[in-house]
């Protein structure tokens, strides 16, 4: 760890005035691996704002400068360890191996972008606000509960802090000692809302205390800080000693989503400060001089990211047009005359 604000934990340096820490434990592989996550998650975010502008995926919530978070949560996970994700890691389903054609097909609405969790260990992604937290602490509680040594991570915003569904979650792993990670991306954000604005409290690890359970700060993007925080939370999850609550400190420097103007509430020098120093680039600077990459290694991986990404694409507009009675379908398993009714109505008009 190095010396840093407060209790922020951090391993990557500056490569001048703060010199690089380390992470006992890890292998030049290991970094590569890391790097080559980061660089799929970036290739996916910056092409989908692409193919929205073009019209071929749908409205997309953009996590550019949050590939840190996820891929170095994800790679402190063992492959039975589940991963309880919002819309902001909408791709984190790549680094278990999943087609990138099923998470576009997921944004342009598709019922190719829905898969079976257990063939991944990665469960449904959740748009309403906090709502996968209590999934997550109710898998863990119940995978315990079975002898089982699985562990499960959710991934959720700042703003989720603020949702009783995060409250009662955070209540129940605490008491229950569910081996849950708790990790929260602390963007500064919730749309347009500020931190300011959703608690006084002084960090929001600071909460942990309130639900008898550790809180962690860490830089947000610093990779290398985030996995070794995520991978301590997990082994002590495994041990039985229960859960963990990680603040991941960062700065939103991109748009909420695609629909969203940000430059009527964000700070655009503080935007423009995050940029230079955004996560997937000081990773890349950090393995460069510790003698990991060159040009050419960089090169490869980055065409490798963005061959996987167009072949996406292609897979996912290739799929026969979805059957809209679909909508009907699987959401009661008695439907109501109401339904019913317009499902009759439906296939009156379209001949179905």
């Amino acid at each position: 760890m190095l010396p840093a604000e407060g209790d922020l934990r951090r391993v990557i340096g500056d490569g001048d005035a703060i010199p690089d820490g380390e992470v006992v434990g890890l292998t030049p592989d290991d970094h590569l691996a890391l790097y080559r996550g980061m660089v799929l998650l970036r290739t996916y975010d910056e092409r989908s704002v692409v193919y929205h502008r073009q019209g071929r995926i749908g409205t997309y919530a953009i996590f550019w400068n949050h590939e840190a978070m996820q891929a170095g949560s994800v790679f402190a996970l063992d492959g039975g360890d589940w991963i309880f994700p919002a819309y902001r890691e909408s791709a984190i389903g790549l680094l278990r191996g999943m087609p990138v054609s099923t998470v576009l097909s997921w944004w342009r609405g598709h019922p190719a972008g829905w898969w079976n969790p257990t063939e991944f260990n990665v469960a449904s992604i959740c748009v309403p606000i906090a709502t996968q937290i209590p999934h997550a602490v109710g898998f863990a509680w119940g995978s315990k509960l079975k002898g089982e040594d699985a562990v499960a991570l959710t991934l959720f915003g700042d703003g989720a802090t603020s949702e009783g569904a995060f409250h009662e979650a955070a209540t129940f792993a605490g008491v229950m000692k569910a081996p849950v990670v708790l990790f929260c991306n602390n963007n500064q954000w919730a749309i347009s809302t500020p931190l300011s604005q959703q608690t006084a409290a002084p960090t929001l690890a600071d909460k942990a205390i309130g639900y008898g359970i550790p809180g962690v700060r860490v830089d947000g993007g610093d990779v290398l800080a985030v996995y070794e925080a995520v991978r301590d939370a997990v082994l002590r999850a495994r041990a039985g000693d229960g859960p963990t609550f990680i603040e991941a400190l960062s700065y939103r420097a991109a748009p909420h989503a695609t629909a969203d103007d940000p430059s009527i509430y964000i700070d655009s020098e503080r935007v423009e400060e995050e940029r230079e120093n955004e996560c997937v680039g000081r990773f890349e600077r950090y393995l460069r001089r510790i003698g990991v990459l060159d040009d050419e290694l960089v090169g490869s991986v980055k065409a490798d990211a963005l061959d996987r990404m167009r072949e996406g694409i292609a897979a996912a507009e290739a799929e026969p047009p979805a059957d809209p009675a679909l909508i009907f379908e699987h959401a009661y398993a008695d439907p109501p005359p109401s339904l019913v009714a317009d499902r009759d109505e439906f296939a009156r008009i379209h001949g179905g």
